[in-house]
């Protein structure tokens, strides 16, 4: 039986990808500063601590372990990245957190590592025109990322691929483009994009509006949670480091997602844009080298996947929405 560790096993992609190494025979041990308020969390043991902490890091990060998978961030959507109010805590934070667990991985031998990147990384002058950003993995550079969070992602990949070529850790490297679905963030300030339009339709009446940040024209793909899972368990499974893509080419303006969802919703609910942080004006995931390396990519349509977590976001607005009834 092989060995995991899941750093940010509290977190949505994390949970689901717990669940996953256990329907594949893993024992899993989990860590994270929150447990999984959704449940979707089957590690066999779970250690709830702060990987800021080399105590913590050097209490989960042990010599049986076969792979560790490191999501642990301090994150959140366009409200939380790009308004700047974060960028100290983002930086500090996340990067304190990659380098505690690569040195204990170091010195307890583990060999295989997985790192969530982000299409954050990728320069703010290559994602100016919405209708044809370029994401492609080979133009990270000359750097220019449209956020300290980018930034923090692009110095932690060098991190990872320094410890591989100085110290022989076998690193996987992915760059995740806007992963969405159920059992994720739907309120509170960190929600994505997807989650928010949802929540948002989920509360309108009809014949009433929903607000939109920016003009609704920047584009971006949207990932549905399970084949991101898919393409990190293929990743881990290669011979391949990355970085690499892991996102949808199923690029879409904000404001037709938005239609997307008043539709399958059912409602007759409008949009209203206002000011609001929007981040770059395209971003589309580039699949041409997960396919060349992988033989694999994304195939769900973006409908399918918002169709699902439509239903799962309503459940929670009208669960909460009981609740403050019967108080």
């Amino acid at each position: 039986m092989k060995k995991a560790l899941v750093c940010g096993a509290g977190g949505f992609i994390g949970g689901h990808l717990v669940n996953r190494l256990k329907s594949e025979g893993y024992w899993v041990r989990g860590v994270d500063i929150k447990t999984n308020e959704y449940g979707n969390n089957r590690a066999d043991e779970f250690y709830r601590g702060d990987l800021r902490q080399p105590e913590v890091v050097r209490a989960v990060v042990t010599d049986d372990l076969d792979e560790i998978y490191q999501l642990a961030a301090d994150m959140g959507g366009a409200g939380f990245v790009f308004t700047g109010d974060n960028d100290a805590d983002i930086l500090h934070n996340s990067v304190l957190c990659n380098l505690n667990v690569l040195e204990e991985a170091r010195k307890k031998g583990v060999k295989r590592i997985f790192y969530s990147s982000s299409a954050c990384m990728y320069p703010e002058y290559n994602q100016l025109d919405p209708d044809n950003p370029k994401c492609s993995e080979n133009s990270a550079y000359p750097a220019a990322p449209d956020s300290e969070y980018g930034w923090e992602k692009l110095f932690s990949e060098r991190l990872y691929l320094a410890y591989q070529k100085n110290y022989g850790l076998e690193v996987r490297i992915a760059r995740f483009h806007n992963i969405f679905g159920p059992e994720g963030t739907w309120d509170g300030g960190r929600e994505k994009a997807p989650a928010a339009v949802c929540r948002k339709v989920a509360m309108a009446e009809d014949g009433g509006f929903i607000e939109i940040w920016g003009d609704g024209l920047q584009t971006r793909s949207f990932l549905f949670v399970d084949e991101c899972i898919e393409g990190i368990r293929r990743l881990m499974q290669s011979d391949f480091s990355g970085p690499v893509n892991i996102g949808s080419e199923e690029m879409i303006a904000i404001n037709d997602f938005a239609r997307m969802v008043i539709e399958l919703s059912g409602k007759k609910v409008f949009i209203r844009n206002i000011p609001g942080p929007v981040g770059v004006r395209g971003r589309n995931s580039d699949n041409r080298l997960i396919r060349d390396k992988l033989g694999w990519a994304p195939t769900l349509p973006l409908q399918t996947g918002v169709a699902k977590t439509y239903i799962w976001i309503t459940r929670q607005v009208q669960e909460k929405i009981q609740e403050h009834v019967t108080a």
